[in-house]
């Protein structure tokens, strides 16, 4: 590879610790990029030390290997840091992954030539209120869901946007989604597809038992709060964390971050139907279900 000029002084690549050989694809790429005098640091996708790098401005962008879930995670960690990502594809659907694991020799000298654009996506900022104390707050990527413990009944949630009423769903949970998450919890809950580029916000009942079950889709800027009321266990999930536990009373706002996740892109724009019509014509995940 002749040498280049590239927009990266410090690259990190990580991958998922759960899949095969990930250790050694991780140094053959190190060891490529390290060659054209770029600092790496390079091994298993550990969220401390991603963070701590991001954090601390020794990070210009992260190659992450792995599936969607890894994306996200990386995304997460990135975005509110102004980090772009480049996804090598090792899960299954890679909606959000670039290129795949075969491809990155012949990606590399493209990446370091700057031969590539930026595609940014909007994160969501999520608040969760208590008597008018802020608990806490998270960026994510693609979804929070507020819905039902391990109880199996429905929760109330009043829906208002903009703080005008919308409407009280009976439901198992109440999906708030950007652009990205419409392809994911959203769309199995029967929410539309969004482009990507799309700044709105989506918001998804899930199993709702005599209440307005059709998806609804949020202008530019709103903000989406949902107040829980409920005898029982209820949580609030963002981008599949871990759960918070949520009383009877307390309010989950969601709105449009300041931040986006950037992701480094090849392809012409066009890619994302390209790939939407292969994904959706067989759910990746469930091959050898029958085995």
């Amino acid at each position: 590879m002749p040498k280049v000029s590239p927009d990266f002084n410090h690259i990190v690549v990580a991958a998922h610790p759960g899949i095969l050989d990930a250790e050694q694809q991780v140094k053959k790429i190190a060891s490529t990029i390290e060659a054209q005098n770029i600092q790496v640091s390079s091994g298993l996708f550990q969220e401390d030390k991603i963070s701590r790098l991001v954090e601390n401005g020794e990070a210009d962008l992260l190659i992450a290997l792995g599936g969607d879930g890894t994306m996200l995670r990386a995304g997460n960690l990135c975005g509110p840091n102004l980090v772009p990502i480049l996804g090598i594809n090792l899960g299954n659907f890679g909606f959000l992954t670039e290129v795949e694991l075969r491809q990155w020799e012949d990606i590399l000298p493209r990446l370091l030539a700057s031969d590539y654009w930026i595609e940014h996506r909007m994160m969501l900022r999520a608040e969760q209120w208590r008597d008018g104390e802020m608990l806490g707050t998270w960026e994510v990527l693609n979804e929070i869901v507020v819905t039902r413990g391990h109880i199996v009944r429905p929760v109330h949630l009043t829906t208002k946007v903009d703080d005008r009423f919308l409407t009280t769903y009976v439901a198992d949970g109440m999906i708030a989604s950007t652009a990205t998450g419409s392809t994911a919890y959203a769309l199995a809950a029967g929410g539309p597809i969004l482009p990507p580029e799309l700044r709105n916000i989506l918001i998804v009942a899930i199993a709702p038992h005599l209440s307005v079950d059709r998806a609804v889709v949020l202008p530019e800027g709103a903000t989406v709060s949902i107040t829980v009321h409920t005898d029982h266990q209820a949580v609030l999930s963002p981008d599949g964390q871990l759960p918070v536990e949520l009383e009877d009373g307390d309010r989950v706002d969601a709105y449009a971050s300041e931040h986006s996740a950037q992701f480094i892109r090849f392809q012409d724009p066009g890619y994302f139907f390209r790939n939407l019509t292969l994904h959706m014509s067989q759910n990746p995940s469930a091959r050898n279900s029958d085995e």
